[in-house]
């Protein structure tokens, strides 16, 4: 029996360092360890999928949290089929101890077991709507205060006009027109044709 866990969190910028120190605590092999940072909304994600590949008949699974292994209720249901029947290992979430699919083997330990998993997947796709729901209102209200989503505006620098024509005259290069102008070649464009609508 090898012992593997599986962490994720949802975006590069969050920490893992809680579930990675669940992981040490149940001994679990750093190199068995895999490591999403991607959304629960599916299971398409390449450290889940190599870890299913290496997963046999015996072998045990840690998981923090339900909301871990993913936060769309039917495939969490799917998955933990895929997991526990079709390839036989055992799960244990951390968080909640009758998830754990080495007690309770009898008829009555496996339908509290799958009473759990339905109750707490379904939990973790409702949590995924609401926040999705939260930051869509919170955009909004953004919004409506004024305040600008994506890469803040590079205005024209005061002498874009004389390198406007420069590089109209050929005395210089366009890269090095956008190089002056400290813009990329959309951008530029872009203020070439306010700055050409502003002299009409």
């Amino acid at each position: 029996m090898n012992i593997f866990g599986y962490v994720r969190v949802s975006s590069t910028d969050q920490n893992e360092d809680r579930q990675m120190l669940a992981m040490q605590e149940k001994s679990v092999p750093e190199k068995n360890i895999y490591v999403d940072k991607q959304s629960g909304k599916d299971f398409n994600r390449p450290q889940y999928q190599k870890l299913v590949k290496k997963l046999k008949p015996g072998d045990l699974l840690y998981i923090l949290s339900i909301d871990r292994l993913g936060r769309n209720y039917e495939e969490i249901q799917r998955q933990w089929r895929v997991l526990t029947k079709d390839i036989g290992i055992d799960i244990c979430v951390i968080d909640m101890p009758l998830l754990d699919t080495r007690n309770g083997k009898d008829l009555m330990g496996t339908f509290i077991a799958d009473l759990v998993l339905q109750i707490l997947s379904f939990v973790a796709e409702n949590e995924r709507v609401n926040i999705k729901k939260r930051q869509a209102e919170g955009i909004a209200a953004a919004k409506q205060k004024g305040v600008r989503f994506g890469r803040p505006e590079i205005p024209p620098p005061d002498n874009f006009a004389e390198i406007v024509a420069a590089w109209e005259a050929k005395k210089i290069p366009f890269a090095e027109a956008i190089r002056q102008c400290g813009m990329s070649e959309a951008t530029f464009y872009r203020r070439l044709r306010e700055y050409r609508l502003a002299k009409k």
